[in-house]
């Protein structure tokens, strides 16, 4: 067997079958000659008690010297335990990032995350994670991808913030799935931006204004009825928009002045209620064969919303428009005399 040479590897004639040229210096390293004419580098090695065989590359791109330097190196990490073809086959089967988002969403958001965050996650990963990174391998997106895509997002800290939870999630889910290496996550180390808070709480004249406001709109008939209860018991209970939206009889427990969550944000819960919120609980009607408490207008139906109901005939400016309550615990809204 000649050592490879250029000249030998000119030389090397087309034979009708497909044949190797094995290199007398390096153990593995050979030309492989096919029957087309087409003429490449291969390195053959043993991997436990397994034989493996890497294509290096065509004669035509690589050099000589070049193929032997790369078979010396695949040759040296067989004998230190590694598996070169192996790892070079999972990196060719490995995944993309736009297909982990289809697993985190079929095993993970469809199936651990309530719906209201399950559409937050589904629109960050459309609108913003994928555009940016959906074509990268999984293995292949490094902390300096994440850090810029955050950075990019910097005049939105909330949403960037959001971006980054969601995808410290899927890249730890796909270290548990075996996608990435164990402690790979490269969310890590990247600080979220510093969010303003906007919490305020309405002062009493405030208060009043909005009292005043809703019996207005009760009076002159321009908004229903369940979407002023809503927006009173908003105020006077303290409770999450969709708690109040989605709040079913069995839950009000007047009684015990209280009503009984079974499935908020936070899990099961207990609200405490004031004599204002027991007096607009017990105000609203209940509504044979619909089990919510703030019905909508077809039957058994909830309201869905509290946007104004612009298509009323009768609907008139306000005198003092309501602006967007903030909830506030102990104080009640001004009541009929």
């Amino acid at each position: 067997m000649p050592k490879l040479t250029k000249r030998v590897i000119d030389a090397a004639e087309i034979h009708a079958a497909e044949y190797f040229i094995w290199d007398d210096e390096l153990p593995g390293f050979a030309l492989r000659v096919l029957p087309s004419g087409r003429k490449g580098y291969i390195v053959q090695y043993r991997a436990g008690r397994r034989s493996r065989r890497m294509s290096l590359g065509p004669s035509t791109v690589l050099t000589c010297e070049q193929a032997r330097t790369r078979a010396i190196g695949i040759i040296a990490a067989a004998r230190n335990g590694d598996d070169p073809a192996a790892e070079r086959d999972a990196e060719r089967k490995t995944i993309t990032v736009k297909e982990l988002a289809e697993r985190f969403d079929k095993e993970h958001v469809s199936v651990r995350v309530k719906e209201t965050t399950a559409k937050g996650y589904r629109r960050l990963i459309e609108r913003t994670i994928l555009p940016a990174l959906g074509r990268h391998r999984v293995t292949e997106v490094t902390r300096a991808d994440i850090a810029k895509l955050h950075h990019d997002l910097r005049h939105i800290p909330y949403e960037a913030n959001r971006c980054l939870e969601v995808m410290s999630k899927m890249f730890s889910l796909a270290e548990m799935w075996g996608l990435r290496p164990d402690g790979s996550n490269p969310r890590k180390h990247i600080k979220k931006y510093a969010e303003e808070k906007r919490e305020r709480f309405l002062s009493p004249a405030e208060l009043k204004r909005v009292g005043d406001v809703l019996r207005e709109m009760e009076d002159e008939g321009i908004e229903l009825s369940s979407a002023i209860a809503a927006a009173r018991l908003l105020i006077l209970t303290g409770c999450r928009l969709g708690e109040i939206m989605t709040l079913q009889w069995e839950h009000v427990d007047l009684a015990g002045r209280a009503l009984r969550l079974p499935d908020s944000k936070t899990g099961a819960k207990i609200v405490h209620l004031g004599q204002p919120a027991i007096d607009v609980l017990s105000g609203i009607k209940k509504i044979d064969k619909n089990p919510w408490v703030i019905v909508g207008t077809l039957p058994g139906a909830r309201l869905t919303d509290l946007q104004p109901v612009n298509s009323l005939p009768t609907a008139t400016p306000l005198s003092h428009p309501i602006t967007t309550p903030v909830w506030v615990n102990d104080w009640a809204y001004p009541r009929r005399a």
